[in-house]
């Protein structure tokens, strides 16, 4: 089951969700929150951080399937 916050962070763009999670890490880091907050704002987090992982493995992938292709520029050089 998908929660609203998981939607939400899967619909960011990737420096949306990067730097949400940055201020989500330094408000932790900050402390001065109640132990519901931090779990809340850790919960928030690993949302976040999948988001991003999801976005840089995408990215991955592209960059993967483009250096796979043959370069049709090479391949007319072998015909020469």
């Amino acid at each position: 089951m998908t929660s609203t916050t998981d939607t939400e962070a899967a619909a960011l763009g990737y420096e949306q969700a990067r730097d949400e999670l940055i201020e989500v890490v330094r408000r932790l880091e900050a402390g001065g929150t109640t132990l519901e907050e931090s779990l809340a704002l850790w919960e928030r987090g690993e949302e976040l951080a999948a988001a991003c992982r999801r976005w840089l493995d995408g990215a991955r992938a592209r960059l993967d399937a483009a250096l796979a292709e043959p370069d049709a520029e090479d391949a007319g050089d072998e015909e020469d």
